[in-house]
């Protein structure tokens, strides 16, 4: 009874953590549908805190959708004051808690060194799961994942020396608030509280002292609001839900402590996404009410808009899994029979060979046996037509291929090629295995938006040997006892389904360098400090 009562805790935790495209009029078609408003005019930008809302899983065309049946009236109204930025790039794997390091950090995986939900360490010699499903969920050591997600991840896995917009703020004398965010790490000290129900069936400490920002609010394990205690309740997700994050920003408002920068995630259209499939309204709705509560709390839409700087978008997108199992899932361990593979829940044994950590619509396949050329292994996963992006590396250099194909792509960092971002590489063999063309030393994108970097980043970004493998739109990636989403949606891949999300600005002239992630945390210190 006191292993499922701890999985139950952990579960509604790790759900919330589980953790896209559009024509260049689609804005203007969104702002003649949305309520009429006018522009409020621009005066004392520096001054004005700063509001970054993530809408976990929001996607161009449902936003679109949901402000068309006016089931979104609140972003309907941002983005009629505002800018829209349909196609704004996310991280890989296109994971929550990866995307999350990225915007903080601004840094790809091989900085900051966060590598998906899942993945295995060769230091520790064991998996970390930052979240999980329910056949998982009674296998591994869930004090151990509560332990990761709580203290681990922000303070010991995430790169010390890659500093987060939390820690250069402080550093620069601002203060700054993070609600229901996964990464968070700052300066200030803060005991975050462990629930009495989960302390008795865990066993854990009832207090973790952890760094933060000043104003730290992370569901039942600390508030800013003391009458929160309401959206404490277990059937609440103990306050991972959007209703809480926005009464933690009323707070704020209403008692006229906003910092200069907040960021404030609305977690629960993930769920719906991941449930109901990649057009499903109903989560962006639910957000779209909580929302409505934090303009209010300024006394009326126009002067939220007045006297506050806002952006409100996505952190990935989902792409929808076919509803038939079979057809739906690859299993990995299929194309890997010869070898020992690790099994979940148990320690490694002297005779495992193989550790396959799954990230919903990509993977990373360890070799832990070095008597294992991680070739043999892409060789091995070439049989399956439906992989798209198989990857190993070799020294410096990155080696792509894909499904029943003989070609093979080579690239690394610095070199005579330049894409839109600015970034140089050298490569040889066929570009097309990740939709690239080249045109006088240019590089242009398709379905696989800054696919270099954000390839470089993974295939860098932990210890150990292991190959990269994603799976085409349709499908996802499984081992013993994944989590699936039949019939609905999923994600973490590079292809664009998954990666591309929109993104709302309200209040300032600026933008960032490019319409990627990794790129708004210099913005935002900008916004904030200039």
């Amino acid at each position: 009874m006191k292993s499922r009562f701890t999985y139950a805790i952990l579960l509604l935790l790790a759900l919330s953590l589980t953790v896209i495209s559009c024509k260049p009029d689609s804005a203007s078609q969104i702002r003649q549908q949305s309520l009429k408003a006018q522009p409020s005019a621009e005066r004392n930008e520096s001054q004005k805190p700063v509001l970054l809302i993530l809408i976990d899983s929001l996607m161009d065309k449902p936003l679109q959708e949901a402000i068309r049946q006016g089931r979104a009236p609140a972003l309907g109204y941002l983005l009629a004051n505002g800018r829209y930025y349909p196609q704004v790039v996310s991280s890989f794997p296109t994971m929550s808690v990866t995307i999350d390091s990225t915007l903080l950090t601004g840094t790809y995986a091989n900085q900051h060194h966060v590598p998906g939900l899942s993945w295995f360490s060769t230091k520790e010699k064991r998996m970390i799961y930052y979240g999980y499903g329910p056949k998982e969920g009674l296998k591994i050591d869930q004090p151990q994942v509560l332990l990761d997600i709580l203290h681990q991840l922000n303070l010991v896995q995430l790169n010390p020396h890659t500093k987060t917009i939390h820690e250069e703020l402080a550093e620069k004398g601002k203060d700054t608030a993070s609600i229901n965010g996964i990464i968070w790490r700052g300066k200030t000290a803060h005991t975050l509280q462990i629930p009495r129900l989960v302390e008795f069936s865990t066993r854990l400490p009832g207090e973790v002292i952890v760094n933060g920002p000043k104003l730290l609010s992370y569901a039942a394990f600390a508030q800013l609001d003391p009458n929160q205690k309401s959206e404490k309740r277990i059937w609440r997700k103990y306050g991972m839900n959007d209703e809480f994050s926005a009464q933690e920003i009323n707070y704020l408002i209403t008692n006229k402590k906003l910092p200069p920068l907040t960021i404030a995630y609305f977690p629960e259209n993930d769920m719906e996404v991941h449930r109901k499939g990649a057009a499903s309204i109903e989560g962006i709705e639910k957000a779209d009410k909580a929302l409505q509560t934090v303009l209010d709390a300024f006394g009326s839409w126009d002067k939220a808009v007045k006297e506050a700087r806002w952006i409100v978008m996505g952190d990935s997108a989902q792409s929808a899994v076919l509803d038939d199992r079979q057809a739906a899932t690859i299993d990995l361990r299929d194309f890997l029979t010869p070898y020992q593979i690790a099994k979940i829940g148990r320690p490694l044994t002297p005779t495992d060979q193989i550790v396959i950590s799954t990230n919903e619509r990509m993977a990373y396949i360890y070799a832990l046996d070095p008597r294992i050329p991680l070739s043999d292994i892409v060789n091995r996963l070439q049989r399956e037509p439906k992989l798209d992006i198989i990857a190993r590396k070799e020294g410096n250099k990155i080696i792509v291929t894909a499904g029943t194909v003989n070609r093979q792509f080579t690239f690394q960092q610095k070199g005579s090629y330049t894409d839109p971002y600015g970034q140089a590489w050298t490569f040889s063999g066929d570009p097309r295995l990740l939709d690239i063309t080249i045109n006088k030393n240019r590089i242009t994108y398709g379905k696989y938006p800054d696919v270099l970097a954000r390839l470089y980043g993974a295939m860098n970004s932990h210890e150990g040997r292991y190959v990269v493998v994603t799976v085409q739109p349709g499908h996802e990636l499984i081992t013993e006892n994944s989590p699936t989403h039949i019939g609905g949606a999923a994600h973490g891949s590079l292809h664009e389904m998954d990666s591309l999300v929109p993104m709302l600005v309200i209040g300032t002239t600026t933008h960032p360098q490019s319409l990627r992630i990794v790129d708004l945390k210099d913005w935002l210190l900008r916004l904030t400090t200039e």
